[in-house]
């Protein structure tokens, strides 16, 4: 089958494998959230200046 050192190499890339796939799932979720939020900021800016340039 595997001999140990085989099997820590193997178990060391299935970990970063994972870590991978975990970090691409949690960006996945949350740069929509970040860019809704800047366009929301970005909204009520706009709309201040314009009531205060009215």
């Amino acid at each position: 089958m595997f001999t140990f050192s085989e099997f820590l190499g193997f178990l060391l890339v299935m970990i970063i494998v994972t870590m991978g796939f975990w970090l691409l799932i949690f960006l996945v979720g949350l740069l929509p959230y970040w860019i809704g939020g800047a366009l929301r900021e970005r909204m009520k800016e706009r709309k201040a200046e314009k009531e205060l340039n009215s």
